[in-house]
C-alpha cells in the first residue's frame, strides 16, 4: 500500500512551553463570525488562544486546519462539534480521542464563570493542556511530519530531498511540511523554484499573504536556499544527485515529472495533496508505485 494519509503540521517554535494564565472560559474568537477576526498579526493572535481554556474549532474548506494546530500550540483545547463524524483516515494524525474528552470539558465548563472554577477544575483543565502540548510535540510537529512520510515511504538513510512545486503561492501543506524537512536536512532539502514566503525577506509583505502569513511564513534565514542548485536542477535530476524527489503539490504542478520518472524509481518519488475538496486521482500515481500522501482521504 502506498496511499497514506497525512495533516497540517507545525513548527515546532510555535509551541510554547508553558500553561498561559488563563482570563476567559472560551475564546472570542469563532469560526465563521468574521466580526470576530480582529487580529492582524500572530502575536495578537496566539495571545487570544492563550488567556482562553477553550476555543471553538470547526471544519472549514476540508476537516483538517491550521486553526486546530495553533490552538493546541497556545495551550488552549480545541473545542470541536462533531469530531465523531470525521472520516477515519481523515485528521488520522490528531489526537481524536482527547479532542472528545475537552469537547466533554467545554460542556462540563461552558457556562460557568472563569471565577467559579475550583483549583480542581484548574487541575483537570490544565492536566488535558499537557497532555495536548506532549501529543503535538511527539507527532504533529513539521519535523515530525517529515519523519513520518520518510517512514511511512520506507526510507532510512535518506541525505538529500530535491522538494519540487509548481505554483510557489501559499499552500499549507507544502508550506510547512517543507519546513520540516528543511529542519531535517538544511540545504540538502532543496526547494524549487525557491518558496519565498518562508524565508525571512524584508522585502515580503507576509501580512497581504494567505491567513495574514501566520504560523507557516518568516521562518527560515535566505541562506538555507542555495540558489546555486537553482541553475542545475535540471542536470542535478539527470544525474540522480538526490535520493528522493517530493512534489509538494502534485495538484498545483509537477515540474520535470517527465524527466524525474525516467531516472527514478517509483517508490523514490513522493507525491503531497493538501487540498480541502478536490477528486484525487491518487490511484493513477499509487498504480504507477508512487508514495502518495493525501490530507482530505
Amino acid at each position: 500500500m502506498s496511499l497514506f494519509p497525512i495533516t497540517f503540521s507545525i513548527p515546532e517554535c510555535k509551541i510554547i512551553d508553558y500553561i498561559p494564565k488563563k482570563i476567559k472560559i472560551l475564546s472570542s474568537l469563532i469560526p465563521g463570525d468574521l466580526s470576530t477576526y480582529i487580529y492582524q498579526n500572530e502575536t495578537d493572535y496566539y495571545n487570544e488562544y492563550r488567556k482562553s481554556f477553550f476555543a471553538k474549532t470547526t471544519k472549514k474548506g476540508g476537516w483538517d486546519c491550521m486553526r486546530h494546530y495553533e490552538i493546541i500550540a497556545n495551550g488552549c483545547i480545541p473545542y470541536f462539534p462533531n469530531i465523531e463524524i470525521c472520516p477515519i483516515n481523515t485528521m488520522a494524525l490528531l489526537p481524536k480521542e482527547l479532542i472528545i474528552q475537552g469537547n466533554n470539558l467545554y460542556e462540563k465548563y461552558k457556562n460557568i464563570s472563569i471565577h467559579e472554577l475550583t483549583k480542581e477544575n484548574i487541575n483537570e483543565l490544565h492536566s488535558l493542556i499537557i497532555k495536548f502540548l506532549k501529543y503535538m510535540r511527539d507527532h504533529l510537529t513539521t519535523s515530525k511530519m517529515s519523519q513520518y512520510i520518510l517512514e511511512k515511504s520506507g526510507f532510512k538513510n535518506i541525505k538529500s530531498i530535491l522538494y519540487l512545486s509548481g505554483n510557489t503561492s501559499p499552500d499549507y501543506l507544502r508550506c510547512v511540511t517543507l519546513h520540516g524537512f528543511k529542519e531535517l536536512f538544511g540545504t540538502n532539502c532543496h526547494d524549487y523554484p525557491k518558496i519565498p514566503h518562508i524565508y525571512k525577506n524584508n522585502n515580503i509583505e507576509y501580512y497581504r499573504l494567505y491567513g495574514k502569513g501566520i504560523t507557516y511564513t518568516n521562518l527560515f534565514d535566505e541562506n538555507l536556499h542555495n540558489p546555486e542548485f537553482d541553475d542545475t536542477v535540471e542536470h542535478d535530476i539527470r544525474n540522480k544527485k538526490y535520493d528522493i524527489i517530493i512534489y509538494g503539490s502534485y495538484h498545483r504542478g509537477m515540474p520535470y515529472y517527465d524527466l524525474v520518472s525516467q531516472i527514478y524509481e517509483s517508490n523514490q518519488i513522493i507525491l503531497l495533496c493538501g487540498e480541502d475538496q478536490h477528486r484525487c486521482d491518487y490511484n493513477n500515481w499509487t498504480n504507477r508505485g508512487h508514495n502518495v500522501f493525501v490530507r482530505e482521504l
